[in-house]
């Protein structure tokens, strides 16, 4: 019989993963024979207390992972394995969210790797989700629906250029919520965001003369490492308080251009309408292209969400990307670009060429297209923006009150993260390391910058993120933070 675990829920940890984790533990050890028949959902429920819904959650992981597995009306048995279970593993750190006090912080380098890694207490990451709202009953709910109506067809391989229900969907959705004009036949779904480049990448050398992108600088790495590895000249573009400096644009000769104009990344301005026309007419008049990167373009917390540029004008100069990593969850690699009318075929000239198979699952799409057309995407991103906004404003509060007048904040109202710009003798690596070795993550944005170039008034910037740190450790973070940085100054 199952030892019956304490669950704790101030622990930071869903319960369900807290029970599963214990049954695994359970199994390991060999408290629990192989084929032995575990409780019912809703007898272990009652044993412990909680209700059903964590228990199956739990059985569910279990079963996905290997552990146990069900018989039509007899239950939930444990799995006989030939693997020696001393060997296994079960990992502590709050899988969930991301949100507990004490997680390990893993080493991102080789020079890094040689030394312990770190508990961190405070998690400002700038890019994490918060998991604590996810509609997993739903999300389940959907998946088993779709298993149910067509498991045997969701085994083959997929249209690669996405989900035809999906792309419908996404379609709708970029209509009604970020005014993009698009058609299904225009959409473009994958893994994740480097394929979707670099299957662009290869579309537009069909056309031969694009060759040279300007990309933002400071920007998000990803685009100019993807162009550059398929011979694409690469030209760093500066930026001014509205995004990108069309006077030093006018003077470069590129023909492709990469902007992120509802919150620049990493320092979170949105370009104004008189900006994003007047790139629209640089597009139109040197024939060039422009890679709108829309990865947060939903979260916007004072005032409406800003449309996308590619709505602004029918002119077909503008290659739409997004998708659902922050708006949902980056498990479910799901990520999109929408094409113009112009450039769909030399996409299929080069899947001719190429003849990639599609890259995101089936299942998730099927599941997500379903979870869309029900309307519960509206809702959960309605949801997501008031609880993400309650952070930001918190953070942003807790910078004024422990920091004052020494720093400058920028990148306000959108996004996952929020910059801090301050003057120091120190260098921002040493900045960051300081604050890591209290356990506080934080990121400088130096790493942006192109060829080692710097923050032009010498100030040093770092990234803190709000989403998916708890609310309540948010104060305190900062409030050690200034500490830290304090400490550092008069040493």
């Amino acid at each position: 019989m199952i030892q019956l675990p304490k669950l704790d829920e101030n622990m930071g940890r869903p319960i369900y993963v807290e029970l599963s984790d214990h049954i695994k533990k359970e199994i390991i050890t060999g408290n629990l024979a192989e084929h032995g028949k575990l409780p019912s959902v809703r007898k272990l429920a009652e044993l412990l207390g909680i209700s059903t819904t964590p228990v199956e959650w739990a059985y569910q992981q279990l079963v996905a992972e290997g552990y146990i597995y069900s018989l039509p009306r007899r239950g939930y048995r444990i799995r006989a394995m030939t693997d020696n279970y001393s060997a296994i593993q079960i990992p502590m750190e709050d899988s969930h969210s991301g949100n507990t006090g004490e997680q390990i912080q893993y080493p991102k380098s080789d020079e890094s790797a040689i030394r312990p890694a770190r508990r961190v207490h405070y998690d400002f990451h700038m890019s994490r989700n918060d998991f604590s709202l996810f509609p997993f009953a739903k999300w389940h709910q959907y998946t088993n629906r779709i298993w149910r109506e067509e498991s045997e067809e969701l085994l083959f391989y997929g249209d690669p250029q996405g989900e035809w229900g999906l792309r419908c969907e996404i379609a709708s959705y970029l209509r009604q919520f970020r005014g993009v004009n698009c058609t299904p036949k225009h959409v473009v779904v994958g893994a994740e965001q480097h394929l979707l480049l670099s299957l662009l990448a290869q579309t537009l050398r069909q056309l031969g003369g694009v060759q040279t992108i300007g990309v933002e600088n400071p920007g998000y790495r990803l685009l100019p490492g993807t162009f550059r590895n398929y011979g694409y000249e690469v030209v760093p573009v500066s930026l001014d308080d509205e995004g990108i400096y069309l006077t030093e644009l006018n003077r470069l000769k590129v023909n492709l251009l990469g902007v992120s104009p509802s919150h620049q990344f990493p320092l979170g301005m949105a370009m104004p309408i008189a900006r994003r026309l007047a790139l629209l007419d640089w597009a139109e008049r040197t024939e060039a292209y422009i890679i709108e990167d829309d990865y947060d373009g939903e979260f916007r917390y004072h005032g409406r969400p800003i449309p996308s540029m590619q709505g602004l004008r029918e002119s077909g100069r503008v290659i739409y990307m997004g998708g659902f990593s922050q708006v949902l969850a980056p498990t479910l690699c799901i990520h999109y670009m929408v094409l113009p009318e112009e450039l769909m075929l030399p996409f299929r000239e080069m899947y001719k060429t190429v003849l990639f198979e599609q890259s995101a699952s089936r299942l998730h799409q099927r599941t997500l297209e379903v979870f869309m057309h029900e309307g519960e995407l509206g809702k959960h991103i309605r949801k997501m923006r008031n609880h993400y906004r309650r952070k930001h404003d918190l953070l942003i509060q807790s910078i004024r009150h422990h920091f004052g007048e020494q720093v400058d904040i920028i990148g306000q109202n959108a996004g996952f993260h929020l910059v801090l710009r301050i003057e120091s003798a120190r260098t921002a690596a040493e900045m960051a390391a300081a604050a890591v070795n209290e356990g506080i993550q934080i990121s400088s944005t130096e790493y942006l910058w192109a060829d080692g170039e710097r923050p032009p008034d010498g100030k040093k910037e770092f990234m803190i993120g709000f989403a998916g740190i708890d609310a309540e450790r948010i104060e305190p973070g900062i409030a050690a933070l200034a500490k830290v940085w304090n400490d550092l100054h008069f040493r």
